[in-house]
């Protein structure tokens, strides 16, 4: 009798073993290709497209956006600007959301089935801090899948991740993703929109604006309010409420 495809480990693993290995030959054979430096030697090229064919330049935009977030390739940065520069800050910010969320979701799903459902019952089953901390994220998922998302310091891979090994269900996962994300996409996005002026200057763009404290105060209050259901919780366990 042959076994569900569930039952062999190393089918399950498969997806996200690919993902690791096309991950690993992208930072090695894209590294110097998505790049600022290419987004501006071929912005001409894209703005003539774009103009010729306005939909499926964006169809074409979303689905490389959303490879290079699933296979984890490097240019996330630069594909979130060439958006904002190609189709401006609105539609660019729901188009870079939508495909950042759906690689994520790829990403995540692949890790779930190869790894999480098994990781999570496992920390289940087992005794003392570990059985404690999953105990924690379970009763805790939404603000804490929030938290992550808006605290720029997560990795956007880790952040994929970690919600997979614990077994978060999958529309929770999207949800905190397609709105945990938009802040952070809509400066980015917005940067984009401007990049005419930056190439005419023949400067590059400040990336590190989302630490400037105009933007990066903002986001830390929704970080803040995301992280307040924990806050309010652990004080209201320590008051036996």
């Amino acid at each position: 009798m042959t076994r569900p495809a569930t039952d062999r480990p190393w089918l399950r693993r498969l997806p996200i073993l690919v993902i690791l290995a096309v991950a690993a030959a992208g930072a090695v054979l894209l590294r110097d290709r998505l790049t600022f430096e290419t987004l501006a030697a071929n912005r001409e090229a894209l703005l003539a497209l774009r103009d010729a064919h306005y939909a499926a330049a964006a169809a074409a935009f979303v689905a490389a956006y959303v490879g290079i977030v699933a296979f984890s390739l490097p240019g996330a940065t630069v594909a979130t600007l060439t958006g904002g520069f190609l189709f401006g800050v609105f539609p660019g910010t729901l188009f870079n959301v939508l495909a950042a969320t759906a690689g994520a979701t790829a990403i995540f799903l692949a890790a779930r089935w190869g790894f999480g459902a098994r990781l999570a019952a496992r920390m289940d089953a087992s005794e003392g801090l570990v059985r404690r901390m999953k105990a924690g994220i379970d009763a805790n998922q939404w603000p804490m899948l929030f938290l992550i998302r808006l605290v720029p310091a997560v990795p956007f891979f880790a952040a994929n991740l970690v919600p997979a090994f614990v077994n978060v269900p999958t529309h929770r996962f999207v949800v905190s993703t397609f709105f945990g994300i938009m802040p952070g996409a809509l400066v980015y996005t917005s940067v984009g929109a401007g990049l005419s002026e930056v190439f005419a200057r023949g400067e590059t763009p400040d990336l590190g604006i989302i630490f400037e404290p105009r933007i990066l105060l903002p986001l830390l209050g929704l970080a803040a309010l995301a992280a307040l259901p924990l806050v309010l919780r652990a004080v209201r366990g320590k008051a036996g409420i």
